[in-house]
Order: C-alpha cells, then structure tokens, then sequence
C-alpha cells in the first residue's frame, strides 16, 4: 500500500496513519480525500493490521479542506462534478464506518470542518488537552450536512447540543468536548500518543472478531426498532459464541489468567 498524502506505518498490528502537511495544519486535498477513500478498504484486507491510529504532524489535527488546493477550485465546479467530490468526500466516512477494525482518532490539535469529520468517523477520539473542534460549513456558506455528519454527531452529543455546533460552527475546546461526550479522553499534550498507543495495545490484544461484529452493530442499530434489533444481536451474539475466542476467554477467566485471543 503507497500514498502520497500521508505517512502510512504499522508495527505490532497498529497501523498509524499521520496526515502530514504541518504548514497548513494538515489540510485536505482532492489527493487527499482519494487516498483517505481507498486506504479504508485496503486495510479491511490487510490481515497485519488490527487496529488504526488516525492523527496529524504538527500542531493540527486536520483543518479541513484546503482553502487554495479544494474550495477555490469547487467554485468552477458544476454539478455533477461537484456531486462526484462530494460523493467521495461521504465515502471517506462510510469506509471508516464500514471497516470492521477500530479506529483510534489521535486528536493532537484543530480539527475543523472535514477534519472533524474525519475524527467523528473514528470509533474513539483521545484529545489533547490542546485539540479543538469546529463543525464550520455554515462559515464558508454551506449546509451543516456534510459526510455524514447530521446522522454521525447528534447519536453522540444529542440533537440540541449538535444543531448548536452546526448552526454556529465556532470552535470549542478539549474539555468542552470531553463534557459533552465528543472526546472520549483528554490526555496532557505530551501525552497523546502514549495513551492512544496503549489504547491501542488493548484493543489489538481484545478479541478481534467480536469487536468487529460489535462495530458493525452499532452502525446497523441506530435507525432499527427494538425487535429488530434483538434479533439481529441474538443471531450476531450466536455466532460469536461458536469462536474459539469465546471459549478462550472462558477458559482464561476459570484459570485466572489473560486470555489470549485468536490474532488471524
């Protein structure tokens, strides 16, 4: 796997991938949004990969889309090839979504606009204590609806604190998002990827198969009723209980040990 707009590394089963444009903040381009929709899939068939560290060089996170590089050139954009940018831009998230392997949204500084999106897509956000948010389509004269945001945002933060944040787009800082359930850690600056990467140890160490199961439901679960649901968990529950995870971890608890989970 090669690309161009970010740095790609992966050891012990973590991948991390670091945007890295520090003079910008890591912002976004048309390159960018191509390799972030790719690299997705690969990774769901790259076996050597447990889980996925998504953070920035620098100082940024992720400033969105870059100002010169992307938004100058939409506004020569028409129709169906604006639709064509914005289509990849949503299948960005749903790959993130569809990806049945963690993902750990290293937040290490400003993550505005796509870059925001980019960590809600993730399953978990670690901040520093120096990271902010800004949901800021309204500033530039768009919709509060991009990539997925208006299905991603309110299941986390609730519908009135998430209309605020979209309505307005100012930017709030790490202990505010720790408070309203957007971060799920806020960590010292220096910090950061020792946290995450021990984070990240945990999950690579979890049962890999039950957690991707997990993932999976989450997403399908939101937009169901109660019956449908159940029944969809007893059918996902059933098959997890015929892995030889399941039977790991039974009997790591009745010999009082770390259970060692199935890593293919």
């Amino acid at each position: 796997m090669t690309y161009q707009s970010f740095v790609l590394e992966a050891e012990n089963g973590i991948a991390t991938l670091r945007l890295n444009d520090p003079e910008r903040l890591n912002a976004l381009t048309f390159q960018t949004y191509q390799e972030l929709e790719r690299i997705m899939v690969d990774l769901a068939h790259e076996p050597t990969v447990k889980v996925l560290v998504l953070t920035g060089s620098g100082k940024g996170f992720c400033s969105g889309g870059s100002v010169h590089d992307i938004i100058a050139k939409l506004l020569e954009m028409k129709g169906d090839d604006l639709y064509r940018f914005t289509r990849m831009t949503c299948n960005v998230v749903k790959n993130m979504r569809n990806l049945k392997k963690p993902i750990i949204a290293a937040v290490n500084g400003i993550a505005a606009g796509a870059g925001a999106m980019l960590a809600l897509a993730s399953d978990l956000r670690i901040l520093s204590d120096r990271a902010k948010f800004a949901f800021l389509f309204v500033k530039v004269g768009l919709a509060g609806a991009d990539m997925g945001v208006l299905q991603l945002l309110p299941r986390i933060v609730g519908r009135g604190r998430a209309t605020e944040l979209l309505f307005l787009g100012d930017p709030i800082d790490a202990q505010e998002c720790y408070r309203i359930g957007l971060a799920n850690r806020v960590v010292p600056h220096d910090d950061l990827i020792t946290e995450v990467t021990k984070l990240a140890n945990r999950l690579k160490d979890g049962p890999l198969y039950a957690l991707g199961v997990t993932k999976e439901l989450l997403n399908l679960e939101e937009d169901l009723d109660l019956e449908t649901a159940l029944e969809m968990e007893a059918m996902a529950q059933a098959r997890c209980m015929e892995t030889t995870d399941f039977h790991e971890g039974y009997r790591a608890f009745i010999e009082k040990r770390a259970p060692q989970f199935n890593k293919g």
